[in-house]
């Protein structure tokens, strides 16, 4: 199965305060700001909706094509991915741009600032789709995740136009765009997937009711937080998946795209729908458990024994058999 997954590349700086901004504005003086904070501890983390479905995708032993745009600071990043097994011969490289950068502050009543450099990712509108597809001899899936809105939009048009099934992954720039924008986006994807809080934002912005939504797409696919996950279409009966107890809790961030590469992955080794979905809340929490999107490990057995765990002996084998 030829996956491509178009969205955002970007690095995450998260730094920490030991104090509290509040004791450092002036009630009169807000209109004048000016701070400067000394933190004592910066981690700078690899991340990007794109590149963590591929990475996860690469713990499981798939390759998948990264489609997205990055700055000419990307080579250690890529370096990074191609040794996890990700493709990154199509990714885009900005001559003028750096990567997308996220730099947040957080004190300790965890209060943060922070801002998001978009850089290349601008540039995603640029990348065509067709020589991707000619390079790999074909898509069998386009995954459209959170990138420049223009790009989104453009790809999920090509996908229509050269008959590449896709995967519609707004995720939070459905807050940023419209509802032509957004039914532009969504109405014809084979798959759907949002959480909670979005899949109420998009019948809100599209005007769509839940079930015109249905009409449109092949499956919604809907994230519920520890409650797992669930499945919809206009005519099988709805699919409910629970993850397997987390061991501990570290970081959320990533966890939604450690969802969405198992998915991906149950799909390219043809496993069932509910199966597949199983595969993607086991991956999810093994991420739940690690501090960064792209700092989790997948051991085989371990893996298997989690599966068998939380969903018998018989989705351990039928996951086992097609897990390198």
């Amino acid at each position: 199965m030829r996956i491509a997954v178009t969205g955002s590349i970007a690095t995450d700086h998260l730094m920490s305060y030991p104090g509290r901004f509040t004791e450092q504005f002036v009630a009169d003086r807000l209109d004048q700001v000016s701070l400067s904070f000394l933190v004592d501890h910066l981690e700078i983390r690899r991340g990007g909706i794109a590149a963590n479905i591929t990475f996860g995708l690469g713990q499981l032993g798939v390759t998948s094509a990264l489609v997205g745009a990055v700055g000419q600071d990307f080579d250690e990043y890529r370096s990074w991915l191609e040794r996890h097994g990700v493709d990154t011969a199509s990714v885009h490289v900005s001559p003028t741009k750096h990567t997308s950068r996220f730099l947040c502050t957080t004190d300790q009543d965890l209060n943060q600032i922070a801002s998001f450099y978009a850089g290349a990712m601008a540039e995603a509108r640029e990348i065509e789709l067709k020589p991707v597809a000619d390079r790999l001899g074909g898509l069998d899936v386009v995954v459209i995740s959170a990138n420049d809105p223009e790009g989104m939009l453009r790809h999920t048009q090509e996908c229509r136009d050269r008959g590449y099934p896709f995967l519609a992954d707004p995720g939070q720039q459905l807050a940023r765009m419209e509802g032509p924008e957004i039914r532009r986006l969504v109405e014809d994807a084979e798959y759907l997937f949002t959480n909670e809080y979005e899949h109420g934002l998009l019948l809100q912005s599209t005007g769509w009711t839940h079930a015109e939504v249905l009409d449109r797409v092949g499956r919604w696919v809907t994230s519920l937080g520890p409650k797992g996950v669930q499945v919809e279409s206009k005519s099988d009966p709805k699919i409910e998946v629970t993850p397997p107890k987390e061991k501990q809790k570290g970081d959320p961030t990533g966890v939604g795209d450690a969802l969405r590469a198992g998915f991906l992955a149950g799909l390219h080794h043809e496993l069932d729908l509910e199966r597949s979905l199983q595969l993607g809340c086991t991956l999810a929490t093994v991420s739940l458990e690690t501090d960064g999107p792209q700092e989790y490990e997948v051991e085989r057995e371990s893996f298997l024994s989690r599966i068998a765990e939380a969903y018998g002996d018989a989705a351990a084998s039928e996951v086992g058999s097609k897990l390198r």
